[in-house]
């Protein structure tokens, strides 16, 4: 920032109200020129209603402050909020800054500049010493030293006494561990007490230094319970430190040779907790890490430019008190114990929060939303799909269904077979039956083609091993078929079977199935709601999110656009040429499919009949249309549309002996004019 020097204010001159022509090097007025002098020039140009600025009002209304340019800078950054590193940097690594960039020679020009590249060859620094008069070690201490102004070693005052209490933790015992259940009521007991509300004056009259009388049995009774656990999980937690976390990074669980007898496992300490520890580690985008005695490092997180104003406060190897604000996983999270210093107090200097905890994307972790949902992070963001579950029809197609069709299938085949050549099976049971070759389950479906009339069709084969068969059952259903059907022609009537055996176990899997469907379709309309009435979203906040939210040009990996071979989408990306040109010509001999395969026989047969009628009557009535027109002489011959035999098209139609095959199979005589219209 820079401060405006000059201490006078300028007026603009009032417009003549016809200006003279412009020449083409104007003067500029005399008093811009030379020295300025004391006094201030104000125009005395005014009307009879104005009156000349008084002096005493300038003096008032201009610029007071006095501080330097330096003050002014120093301020602008501690209303700005920023800390610039430029200022406390030393004259070499000013250089070094400058001097990188980007390979470009920067040629120095300040003294300090060019004193500090001299300084980096090591003849002249030696020289540089020796006139000092410094040792190696004192010329390098001398280096280090901060430059520019040290603030004085922060006091932390307490208002009140600081109450260190020694109670168990609240989510004592760990996952999975057994404890005597007495003991753990009377360790609970604590929690209870401490629940009680209590003046300040009365704690301040209570403040006492010696021990003897202290009830610290329920804390005794965990610390029991606690190093037992300690004796059973120690190793397993050292190899499990050992095969997740294969790199050093600070905060890490100490073992080998770092692992000292006494450290405190995680479920000794709770948030809330007033620890004493030493400062380990200062790191510049995660913070400082503090020993409080356990197997992990404690953090506090500080970042970016926080450490402009605490960098003179906290130094490594300095005692500290600090506080537990957060216990996690230490498989999930990077820093399992976070905390925030209590002394020296210098917590409402970090301003630079952490939005959410660091942690660990390991190899198991597939499922994105699953992670972030563990580590309490909120989800990413997608496109709504807009499906409801709850609308959707109810399921009734089992997987199996297919499977015993064919199963079905082999044994109607096998039996076809046994009556046809009664002589091959003749001696054999059914149960000793064995497949011909071995069954391989991995290619029992085979894709091969053949020709059908003069067609290559696609063919599809479904081995199944006859160790799957149920022959003899399906062989004495038969046996009760061919004896009803006996008994049916005796009697002079019509047999039918209506289902076979596994016509009915389909539909008692497709019953299941459906049943099976419902019931979660149910689940999930209770579920709804629920929610709407205790007024719960029904899906997990910020997880879809409308279509607007995006924008135009936001990233989706499923959108063929960013694949990494795009290059922009065909014409008719859906169909081939020639696959339209297929489905074309189908649908003019076949008409449309879905409409073919949803109406039964009979009413086609209906149908045709009705138009072979129709199709009489309009000829009838065509022939007598032409008797009267013969009567009425030729007004309309100008009509080309007339002169055109419209019956050809029709007797085109109903020749269907040079039309061609479609898939294989010749198309029916019923012709596609009236059935196939929506």
């Amino acid at each position: 920032m820079q401060v405006l020097q000059t201490s006078y204010l300028f007026f603009p001159f009032p417009k003549p109200l016809n200006p003279s022509p412009r020449r083409f090097h104007p003067r500029p007025p005399p008093f811009l020129h030379g020295p300025l002098s004391g006094t201030l020039l104000v125009p005395r140009s005014f009307s009879s209603d104005e009156f000349p600025v008084d002096e005493t009002v300038l003096e008032s209304f201009g610029p007071k402050d006095k501080e330097t340019e330096d003050e002014a800078r120093r301020r602008n950054w501690i209303e700005r909020g920023w800390a610039p590193w430029e200022e406390i940097l030393t004259p070499e690594a000013d250089f070094a800054r400058k001097s990188l960039n980007e390979g470009e020679e920067v040629p120095l020009r300040s003294p300090e500049a060019v004193e500090a590249f001299k300084m980096l060859s090591p003849s002249y620094r030696k020289k540089k010493m020796e006139e000092m008069g410094l040792t190696e070690e004192e010329f390098f201490a001398k280096q280090f030293e901060i430059k520019g102004e040290i603030p004085e070693p922060l006091a932390t005052t307490w208002a009140g006494p600081l109450v260190v209490r020694l109670v168990p933790p609240r989510d004592w015992p760990p996952t999975g561990w057994r404890v005597d259940r007495e003991e753990l009521a009377f360790v609970r007991e604590a929690h209870r007490m401490q629940a009680r509300r209590v003046r300040l004056e009365e704690v301040e009259r209570g403040v006492r230094t010696e021990t003897d009388g202290v009830c610290l049995d329920r804390y005794k009774v965990f610390l029991k319970q606690y190093k037992e656990w300690v004796e059973a999980n120690k190793d397993r937690l050292e190899e499990e430190s050992y095969k997740q976390d294969q790199d050093y990074y600070p905060g890490r669980r100490k073992r080998g040779k770092d692992y000292k007898e006494g450290m405190y496992e995680l479920p000794f300490y709770y948030p809330g907790q007033i620890c004493v520890g030493k400062v380990t580690m200062l790191h510049l985008y995660q913070g400082a890490f503090v020993d409080i005695g356990g197997v992990h490092d404690g953090w506090v997180p500080i970042k970016n430019n926080d450490w402009y104003w605490i960098r003179h406060h906290i130094k490594v190897g300095m005692h500290v008190i600090v506080e537990i604000t957060a216990k996690r996983d230490p498989y999930r999270f990077r820093f399992p114990i976070e905390l925030r210093f209590v002394d020296p107090n210098i917590d409402h200097l970090i301003f630079n929060r952490f939005d959410f905890p660091p942690i660990f994307h390991r190899d198991e972790d597939t499922n994105e939303d699953e992670l972030r949902r563990d580590s309490g992070r909120p989800p990413v963001p997608r496109k709504d799909p807009g499906d409801k579950p709850e609308e959707e029809p109810l399921l009734s197609n089992h997987p199996y269904v297919d499977k015993l069709w064919q199963i079905n299938v082999a044994e109607q085949m096998i039996l076809d077979d046994m009556a046809i050549n009664p002589d091959k099976y003749k001696g054999k049971k059914l149960s000793d039956l064995a497949d011909e070759e071995d069954f391989d389950e991995q290619n029992a479906v085979q894709y091969t083609k053949v020709h059908y009339k003069k067609t290559l069709l696609p063919q599809t084969t479904l081995k199944t091993s006859v160790k799957e068969l149920d022959l003899e059952a399906a062989l004495a259903e038969r046996e009760l078929h061919i004896k009803l059907r006996k008994e049916a022609n005796d009697r002079g009537e019509k047999y039918k079977i209506t289902k076979l055996r596994r016509n009915v176990e389909m539909d008692e899997y497709d019953y299941m199935h459906w049943r099976r469907s419902f019931e979660e379709r149910e689940a999930l309309i209770r579920d709804i709601s629920c929610r709407k009435a205790l007024g719960l979203p029904l899906e997990e906040p910020g997880r879809y999110m409308d279509a607007s939210y995006f924008g135009k040009d936001q990233y989706d990996p499923t959108n063929p656009l960013y694949r990494y071979d795009y290059w922009g989408e065909p014409k008719n990306s859906e169909k081939s040429m020639q696959e339209r040109m297929t489905d074309i010509h189908n649908k003019k001999i076949v008409g449309k499919g879905n409409v073919w395969y949803e109406m039964s026989y009979e009413d086609c047969i209906k149908q045709q009949m009705e138009r072979e009628a129709r199709s009489k009557e309009q000829e009838g009535e065509e022939v007598k249309n032409e008797d009267t027109r013969q009567g009425q002489g030729d007004e309309d011959e100008d009509d080309d549309d007339d002169d055109f035999d419209f019956s050809i098209l029709s007797s085109l139609g109903n020749n269907f002996s040079d039309q061609p095959h479609v898939n294989g199979t010749e198309s029916s005589t019923i012709s596609g004019e009236g059935m196939f219209e929506d």
